[in-house]
């Protein structure tokens, strides 16, 4: 028996022994809360994810894995998800002591003897197939049910690439498999933060051509050089607030990846101010398209 912990919960609102266990997909090397046998936890800690389905989707598979009389403390901020929190639990069999911290709240339960909607609410929040957007794909990815304006716009303004390339920040690996439906690409990394976009886009990328990696793109390391091209939709937040380094940060490793001459293609909201950045780390920078409230740039090395 031991300890999991979901996400990264602020420290001064829940002690997390030193030998527990990380299970959430956003980290890159943590265990797969799915893994986890039944009845294999005797205490569990969680950062509630926001979306209502990916959130009851965790607690549920906490709730399996745990023993009975297994201890769950499920945390949140109180405007994503955290007011309804103790609802949640309830809906499970489980009598959840609420109280509010620091704009949390924090429920405490212990397992029941017979969680109820388990199986159900894994149901829901697990992998499936959606026709619209004929991919393999699960509540919780960035975009999980439709194709977001800004991907779409990129799709839209992207020349046949070709040589060895890059897609940072692939999720499900739309923009890659576009890419790849050109002969002229002889090899593709896609490098991915959320584990789960990493194991759907491994479903919906079978080219042989394609390298799906789970990481962390501010890691040093994590992308081949020498690149002719790359491809890329960078996040812009992270812990539900907006982090404009996170794109700053995609700008720098795609400059550090590209080849004297290659091409970064990249697509943001127009508020955000990566012209600054772009123009310092590449040779020559413009607008290719501005539509919808979004810019596609292409970037030269």
């Amino acid at each position: 028996m031991r300890h999991a912990v979901y996400g990264l919960p602020p420290m001064d609102l829940a002690e997390i022994p030193g030998d527990a266990v990380q299970v959430s997909p956003l980290i890159p090397g943590a265990a797969r809360l799915e893994d986890l046998s039944e009845n294999s936890l005797e205490a569990a800690t969680v950062l509630a994810p926001p979306g209502t389905v990916e959130r009851r989707y965790v607690l549920a598979q906490v709730l399996r894995a745990l023993g009975p009389g297994g201890r769950m403390i499920a945390l949140a901020p109180k405007d994503r998800g955290g007011a309804r929190l103790a609802k949640e639990l309830g809906t499970f069999g489980c009598a959840a002591a609420d109280q509010p911290r620091r704009h949390h709240r924090i429920c405490m339960a212990a397992r029941p003897s017979e969680p109820a909607g388990i199986a159900e609410a894994i149901d829901e929040g697990g992998p499936r197939h959606v026709d619209n957007l004929a991919l393999c794909t699960q509540p919780g990815i960035f975009s999980w049910d439709r194709l977001d304006p800004g991907t779409a716009l990129l799709l839209g303004n992207l020349p046949v690439l070709k040589g060895r390339g890059a897609d940072l920040g692939c999720g499900l690996g739309i923009l890659a498999r576009a890419v790849l439906a050109s002969e002229a690409v002889t090899a593709m990394t896609l490098v991915e933060i959320d584990r789960r976009a990493v194991e759907m886009a491994r479903r919906n990328v079978p080219d042989p051509r394609a390298t799906i990696l789970w990481a962390d793109i501010r890691t040093p390391g994590q992308v081949p050089g020498n690149l002719d091209f790359i491809v890329t939709n960078p996040p812009f937040h992270e812990g539900g607030s907006e982090d404009q380094a996170l794109g700053r940060a995609f700008i720098a490793r795609a400059a550090d990846a590209l080849r004297p001459g290659g091409t970064l293609w990249l697509v943001a909201n127009t508020h955000l101010p990566y012209e600054v950045p772009l123009r310092a780390a590449f040779r020559s920078v413009s607008v290719a398209v501005q539509e919808g409230g979004y810019r596609v740039y292409e970037a030269r090395r």
